[in-house]
């Protein structure tokens, strides 16, 4: 079976995330894509990001239903910070069976030369990036470095047309916290928890 693993922190997943995802799956050679939710880094006191269990839950409520997409707690109880490629090694060494594709941002590709191993990473998997939605600043930036991707023509990386949201889960934290309506950027389920659940209010 082919896993793509789309990591992040998931401080809440939102409907832009879900539509990554699911076009991963539809629209590749990926048997699934598992959400792993990045655990927090215990040398870090990030006072807005809800604990791992919170966000493995709100996750896990947003794929309900959906077998081609699953939440994963993989990174819980390996040693923090956690590397990509400790991750990938010891996923590999659990399901054997199974082959693990990253699943990334382009602006993730093109920091991927500082990344622990990331040659071990790149010649072992294959990796599928999606565009990222830039600002304007972001842009007028890229275009004045006009850095060229070293990876992007790497064989094992694919680059990917998916639909991409200029939506960001710290927007709609500090939505949430303006008392905002942030419904339609979150799935029913999920902006049903948060709201009971009071997540974000202060």
């Amino acid at each position: 079976m082919k896993i793509g693993l789309y990591f992040g922190t998931y401080n809440p997943i939102h409907v832009g995330h879900l539509v990554i995802a699911n076009y991963m799956v539809d629209y590749t050679d990926l048997d699934q894509v598992w959400l792993v939710v990045t655990p927090q880094n215990p040398l870090k006191n990030k006072a807005s990001l809800l604990s791992d269990y919170h966000r493995l839950a709100i996750v896990r409520i947003a794929v309900e239903g959906n077998n081609k997409l699953k939440a994963s707690n993989i990174e819980f109880d390996l040693p923090k910070p956690s590397y990509t490629t400790t991750t990938l090694s010891y996923i590999q060494e659990k399901f054997p069976d199974y082959d693990f594709s990253l699943i990334m941002g382009e602006d993730n590709l093109r920091t991927l030369h500082k990344w622990k191993n990331h040659e071990q990473i790149i010649t072992n998997h294959k990796i599928f990036v999606y565009p990222r939605a830039l600002t304007e600043n972001e842009r007028k930036e890229q275009l004045s470095l006009q850095t060229e991707n070293e990876f992007e023509n790497h064989p094992n990386v694919t680059l990917c047309d998916a639909p991409v949201m200029k939506v960001s889960s710290s927007f709609i934290r500090k939505a949430i916290k303006e008392k905002k309506d942030v419904q339609y950027l979150l799935t029913d389920p999920v902006f049903k928890y948060v709201t009971e659940m009071h997540f974000y209010e202060k």
